[in-house]
């Protein structure tokens, strides 16, 4: 009978490394969000997720590690966590400047932005909304404020930005957030080219809608009436016709002043629909031209053919 094996592991050490949390790894940027209620962190936290960070809203602070830890797994795609620290976390939210030194002390990358306003400004925000201070639910809304300051002053004097937007509209914070952040995420505006027939109804999404029914139909053309706008034969048809081309040309230049605007103004996704009649033939072979000639110009374009295959 041979003899069993020696331990060579203590008892219980397998059990405490089952337990214990990995290394926080550096493969992800972490971006906290916080400051005083009413200073914007809402509309910081949308222009991040139009950026594409991954944004988590009213997270406890001590479950950040293992959110950092979760996000930084081999195989996730998530590279930019943003999360909004605040004294809606009540009780929970006291551990902040802890685990913000815990951070500090690791190799995460992260930066802290701090939104903070004016009394003034936050007084009347609170009372345009109608909703009491969290801190202050039954009571004035200043003393609500006072308290947030002395509770939020150790961590706003650990931030890496702080941010007054007492003065700031929403599209100002916006580029402000994005300056803050330094990301490395294009912010260009999303266009989306879709076709349609006008007998099926208008795209409830679209920003701009524009009708090629002015062109003659390839469904009167045997030869083409089964294919659709993606058919070389159907596509060469309808833009040989008189009028085709110049109207995509001068419908691109009549976009490019309102697709700046809209990058101006913080628009970071529009719609535009091309119609015909049934969405098979021209709405489909004009969209197309369309998209090809706005990413000749450099804007990021998707076309898609909501009534293809309908009929």
């Amino acid at each position: 009978m041979s003899e069993p094996h020696p331990m060579t592991v203590p008892t219980g050490i397998p059990a405490v490394e089952a337990a214990a949390h990995r290394p926080i790894g550096d493969a992800v940027n972490v971006l906290i969000i916080t400051g005083m209620s009413g200073a914007g962190r809402t509309r910081a936290a949308a222009a991040l997720e139009d950026m594409q960070w991954f944004v988590v809203d009213n997270l406890p602070p001590n479950l950040l590690p293992p959110l950092v830890e979760l996000v930084s797994k081999t195989g996730s795609s998530v590279t930019r966590l943003a999360v909004v620290l605040d004294v809606r976390g009540k009780e929970f939210f006291n551990d902040l400047a802890g685990i913000v030194e815990q951070l500090r002390n690791s190799s995460v990358r992260f930066q802290v932005l701090f939104l903070d306003a004016s009394d003034a400004a936050l007084v009347r925000r609170f009372e345009q909304v109608r909703r009491p201070h969290p801190l202050s639910p039954e009571g004035r809304i200043l003393d609500g404020i006072a308290a947030e300051r002395k509770l939020l002053a150790p961590i706003k004097s650990r931030s890496d930005a702080v941010i007054d937007t007492s003065d700031l509209s929403v599209n100002e914070l916006a580029r402000t957030v994005r300056a803050a952040v330094q990301s490395e995420i294009p912010t260009e505006l999303n266009i989306v080219i879709v076709s349609f027939g006008f007998k099926h109804g208008l795209p409830l999404d679209a920003d701009h809608v524009a009708d090629v029914r002015f062109l003659a139909n390839p469904y009167w053309i045997t030869e083409l009436r089964h294919l659709n706008g993606n058919d070389i034969p159907v596509r060469d048809y309808v833009l040989s016709q008189p009028g085709a081309l110049e109207f995509v040309d001068r419908y691109a230049n009549a976009l490019e002043p309102v697709l700046a605007g809209y990058e101006r103004e913080e628009k970071r996704h529009t719609t535009i629909a091309i119609g015909c009649t049934g969405g098979q033939h021209r709405s489909v072979a004009i969209s197309n031209a369309l998209a090809r000639r706005l990413r000749e110009a450099g804007h990021h374009v998707v076309v898609t053919a909501r009534d293809l295959g309908r009929e």
